[in-house]
């Protein structure tokens, strides 16, 4: 009886793991084919604050938001 309930439990935990991981690697892909931000949407928020954006700039925060998406 209690092999049996250490299997069941051993079922929950790899399967929780196995769960997990597939979920982590759907949604990094899920990501990074649908960003959440894009060149535009930095450039509307930037006029919004009353600041011209360079292209300069505008590439450094791509690049910041990506190195998180990683």
């Amino acid at each position: 009886m209690l092999l049996d309930i250490l299997k069941v439990l051993g079922g929950l935990v790899v399967g929780a793991v196995i769960g997990f991981l597939l979920a982590r690697k759907y949604m990094k892909k899920f990501m990074k084919q649908n960003p959440p931000i894009n060149e535009q949407m930095i450039k509307a928020m930037m006029m919004q604050m009353g600041r011209t954006p360079s292209q300069k700039q505008v590439n450094q925060m791509m690049k910041s938001m990506n190195k998180y998406m990683d």
